[in-house]
């Protein structure tokens, strides 16, 4: 049948262009999986962008430090080699974590000190109430060594507000110990600080649960009555600790000490002027007087200290191997992850 005259209906529909295909499900999967790899492309090159920005931050901050040690080195090498007073610091607790007076860093600031050619003697410059006898006793037999090693430096130990019990210690095996007439030395002796507790507790209506496996393994526990055969074997530790510190003592004084009284060994301290006369320090001065007397003006610390910037320089390093570590991770675990797609 002839479609003419041509209907206004079948013109209007003629008129609309043909529309165009949709797409299926599976192309549109294709689709997402592109724009999300172009995403997660982008966000990887920003990840390894920050990581390489902080790695090359590092690197020069690392770089400058280095630089700055190593032109103190060169200027400390220019001082040391010239005549001087090597001095080693013990000033404040001695004990074994890093920020106290600890025998490592304390062995090595004095094998410096000896051994730089230009020092005409080593002065230990102590203000110190003590601390660990641990600590103390393996500084005492490092000096023993080193003035067997060096017979040709004298070693002084200077005694400024405190040299006290394991400052003491150290000081005794110095060739002459000098104080201040109003320092205060001595307190040759050991303590075990302990509380007790155990009526407080009872008051407070407080329980003591505690479990042990070994008899003794709750010794002189602060929640708890004393024990006296406990008690008895730790008087006997201390007073063991304690023949170890009298004997250093005598044995780096030798005849020195010119008294036999009880008490110098009993835990008390004196003044610099009562310490002479017992022989426990050899005269009174300061680094000063000591400079006069060795017609050396110049003097050169060796003291290593702990320093925070080592610590962080080390933390940093930590930081940088494990944001690499995972930025690796990251890295594997995607390309994973696309494969498995």
């Amino acid at each position: 049948m002839s479609d003419w005259p041509p209907k206004p209906e079948n013109e209007i529909k003629n008129s609309h262009p043909p529309t165009a295909q949709q797409p299926t499900g599976n192309e549109w999967k294709l689709l997402e999986k592109a724009v999300l790899a172009s995403v997660e492309e982008q966000r990887r090159a920003r990840r390894w962008g920050i990581f390489f920005k902080f790695l090359t931050f590092a690197y020069i901050f690392i770089l400058l430090v280095i630089m700055g040690k190593s032109c103190s080195n060169n200027s400390a090498t220019a001082v040391t080699s010239s005549s001087h007073i090597a001095v080693v610091d013990i000033v404040g607790t001695i004990a074994a974590d890093k920020q106290s007076v600890n025998s490592e860093n304390t062995i090595k600031s004095l094998r410096k000190a000896y051994e730089a050619s230009g020092s005409k003697a080593v002065v230990l410059n102590i203000n110190s109430p003590g601390g660990s006898p641990v600590q103390s006793d393996e500084i005492w037999q490092e000096i023993q060594y080193l003035k067997q090693q060096h017979q040709d430096k004298k070693l002084y130990a200077v005694i400024g507000d405190t040299g006290a019990s394991g400052a003491y210690y150290i000081a005794s095996a110095a060739d002459e110990i000098i104080a201040n007439p109003s320092s205060l030395v001595g307190s040759i002796g050991v303590i075990m600080p302990n509380y007790g507790v155990s009526g407080l507790m009872q008051k407070l209506g407080v329980e003591d649960r505690t479990m042990t496996s070994g008899e003794n393994k709750a010794l002189l526990s602060m929640t708890q009555p004393v024990d006296p055969a406990q008690k008895a074997h730790v008087q006997g530790v201390l007073d063991n600790v304690h023949a170890h510190f009298i004997t250093a003592v005598k044995q780096g004084r030798g005849n020195k000490l010119k008294a036999n009284d009880p008490t110098l060994f009993s835990g008390l301290f004196w003044t610099g002027d009562q310490a002479l006369k017992l022989g426990i320090i050899d005269r009174l001065g300061s680094m000063n007087t000591l400079k006069r007397e060795l017609k050396v003006d110049k003097t050169v610390n060796y003291t290593i200290e702990y320093n925070p910037l080592d610590s962080m320089l080390g933390r940093m390093g930590t930081a940088v191997g494990q944001g690499m570590a995972s930025a690796v991770s990251q890295q594997i675990q995607s390309e994973q992850s696309t494969k498995l797609q």
